[in-house]
């Protein structure tokens, strides 16, 4: 993985780097504010020996009194002090558990012993660590007086006493939060590149062109507004997603130049890949560019074209095959200039059968004759057959790929069913793409870029 890819990660998974740093953060916080306050009061020891007269003398000295200090730390963390100590304050806590609230430390090649003391109490711990020195004082007295009572070679004194402490050293409340969020960002950022090491789905164009064999001629970016109202406005609407269906227009019509498509269907390997909403938009930019194109509502098991462009859903594709009604009487005229719609009609007992007769052939090809272009939304290729058999009657198809959410055995699987009843795969389009935010000045740009084209009808594309 290289740094862009690295960044590109960052960027896809975010929301899991930020929640999981989050709740480190949040722990850390916790912890900190349950912590029971412990404050630290220190005392320093200074260990002399009796000084000869020479220099050499004073040497031995201060090497016997180095010598001692390793002595006499261990001795200070040892039971015994920490029991007189306990009996000397009357404290009601044992001697073992003043131990573990007990650091020695001494400093190297000097005759110096530092002893810090924790307690929950500053009071309790500046008396615990004065009384704990007084009583090493005696100790080593006692230890180093000769039998005879002579005076003893080595000797400690209190050379600083403790103090009251102003603030508790634990808990550590600033670092604990930087350690917390360190640790909520690695493990955040590991979770991430698991997740995208584990993750099967369709992402960039690489992969999903090396699934369907074919090239990427769309890229829809994802719009919110499409939820609710699926009809673009091409002739007042230059947004990012306007555009990206305009490009797949261009695209479509150099796909063959000699024998261009125009029976085109629409399909995806799963639902809620974008596909209804795409033949609608697919279709209506085809009749901005001043062609004739109907929109065939190919899915007789879950119509929508009828609720999307708010038309009449009770004659269509199924009336027509029936002998119900005539292909004259189901077509409906939409508020868009240029596009007729054939709805799918009532929901038959047989779908597939309806749609791989040879009614449906002569109906499609009754339309290429009426039509520039007809463009059939169909139903997903996994879910049933009739998408395969709409495709093998088609002139070409679109199969739509939702970005991080198609899989890619979904997506193999459905290039095979198409492969399988030899269906002329035109192209893959990328759904839902999430926008970029430098994209927007290349947007704006093409925006001013049109408003300064002269606003006469165009000329019919190519």
């Amino acid at each position: 993985m290289n740094l862009q890819s690295f960044l590109k990660l960052l960027r896809a998974r975010w929301l899991v780097i930020s929640v999981t740093a989050l709740a480190a953060l949040l722990v850390a916080v916790v912890l900190s504010l349950i912590t029971t306050p412990l404050y630290q009061a220190s005392t320093r020891l200074f260990v002399s020996t009796t000084a000869g007269s020479t220099l050499a003398d004073a040497y031995q000295g201060n090497r016997f009194s180095q010598e001692r200090v390793a002595s006499y730390a261990e001795l200070l963390k040892g039971e015994t002090l920490a029991q007189r100590t306990v009996d000397k304050l009357g404290l009601d806590i044992s001697a073992s558990d003043l131990q573990s609230h007990l650091k020695v430390s001494a400093k190297v090649d000097t005759v110096l012993i530092d002893v810090s003391i924790l307690d929950s109490s500053p009071v309790r711990a500046r008396d615990i660590a004065n009384t704990l020195s007084d009583e090493f004082v005696v100790m080593v007295r006692e230890l180093e007086t000769p039998e005879n009572g002579a005076r003893p070679d080595s000797r400690v004194v209190v050379e600083q006493r403790a103090s009251i402490p102003d603030s508790p050293v634990v808990p550590k409340t600033a670092r604990n939060i930087v350690i917390g969020l360190a640790l909520g960002l690695a493990f955040g950022v590991g979770l991430a590149i698991i997740r995208d090491t584990l993750d099967n789905t369709v992402k960039d164009r690489g992969a999903l062109e090396q699934i369907t064999g074919k090239g990427t001629v769309g890229s829809i970016p994802l719009d919110k507004d499409r939820r609710s109202n699926p009809a673009i406005s091409f002739d007042a609407d230059n947004s990012p997603i306007a555009e990206a269906y305009r490009k797949l227009r261009t695209n479509l019509q150099f796909l063959s130049v000699d024998n261009p498509p125009r029976v085109i269907v629409v399909t995806s390997s799963m639902p809620s890949e974008g596909k209804s909403t795409s033949a609608i938009n697919i279709a209506l930019a085809l009749a901005e560019a001043e062609r004739t194109v109907v929109l065939v509502d190919g899915d007789m098991r879950r119509p929508t074209m009828h609720k999307y462009l708010d038309l009449v859903g009770s004659v269509g594709f199924s009336t027509v095959l029936s002998g119900a009604a005539t292909l004259d009487e189901s077509l409906q005229k939409t508020r868009f200039s240029g596009l007729t719609v054939l709805t799918s009609g009532p929901i038959p007992p047989n779908p597939s059968e309806l749609l791989g007769s040879q009614s449906a052939r002569k109906l499609l090809n009754d339309l290429r004759a009426r039509f520039d272009y007809v463009i059939v939304d169909s139903t997903p290729l996994l879910a049933v057959t009739d998408a395969a058999i709409l495709a093998a009657a088609a002139d070409g198809v679109l199969v739509m790929s939702r970005f991080g959410h198609t899989k890619r055995e979904q997506l193999t699987h459905a290039m095979s069913n198409l492969e399988s009843v030899g269906a002329p795969v035109l192209g893959a389009v990328f759904t839902f793409v999430p926008t970029k935010k430098s994209s927007s000045y290349d947007y704006y740009s093409y925006r001013h870029y049109r408003t300064e084209m002269p606003s006469a009808s165009a000329p019919r594309e190519q």
